[in-house]
């Protein structure tokens, strides 16, 4: 399993990087506590012109990670609940982010479960963004980690993609966004039951 570097991130083709993103693997390893998933769901989020995006406002206290050097965490708190794990792409001043919204869990399902509270491991365990970063043991705390170090970090183990098995759709959740919620910004693996919401 190799860790991927630093220029993977530093592209400018946010939606290029969030289809490659499917298949990687997302490690976590926060006070001893190893998590291990394939991503099996992502979306694209491009910058300041993307109405979708929280960089659509400018830099603020809460964004101004997504304006810096790809490579970082940007972590983000959801309907006061849901702690939500993005991953910063392109160059410094360029906010270009991805949600990893569904991931198949790998290894530390018995700590995915103890943080989750959930009584067994289904595919709702790390279904939909809430659940991977609760799994996953993400905080808003986090937000700004490089994903270059030990404790957080992306790999390639070699997984290979069957051929046309990558899904492409509309975002969920950014009907606010106007025309830019119809970018085809979604991607996820056909038929993998940990992918969330639903294809359009």
């Amino acid at each position: 399993m190799q860790k991927l570097p630093v220029e993977f991130y530093l592209r400018d083709d946010v939606v290029r990087i969030a289809k490659e993103l499917l298949g990687k693997v997302l490690v976590s390893q926060w006070n001893g506590e190893r998590t291990v998933g394939r991503i099996v769901e992502t979306e694209a989020y491009a910058g300041e012109s993307d109405k979708a995006s929280h960089a659509s406002k400018g830099r603020t206290t809460r964004t101004s990670v997504m304006f810096g050097e790809g490579g970082t965490a940007y972590v983000y708190l959801c309907y006061g609940i849901h702690q939500m794990f993005n991953i910063v792409t392109s160059t410094e001043g360029d906010p270009h982010a991805i949600l990893i919204r569904g991931v198949e869990p790998m290894e530390g399902i018995d700590v995915m479960l103890k943080r989750t509270g959930k009584k067994r491991a289904d595919h709702t365990l790390t279904r939909g963004p809430g659940n991977v970063g609760k799994a996953f043991g993400f905080h808003t705390s986090q937000s700004g980690f490089s994903l270059l170090d030990d404790e957080l970090f992306l790999a390639d183990d070699g997984f290979q993609l069957p051929v046309g098995s990558v899904g492409v759709s509309v975002r969920i959740g950014v009907d606010y966004a106007g025309e830019d919620a119809l970018r085809p910004y979604r991607f996820f693996l056909k038929g993998n039951p940990f992918v969330s919401g639903k294809i359009k």
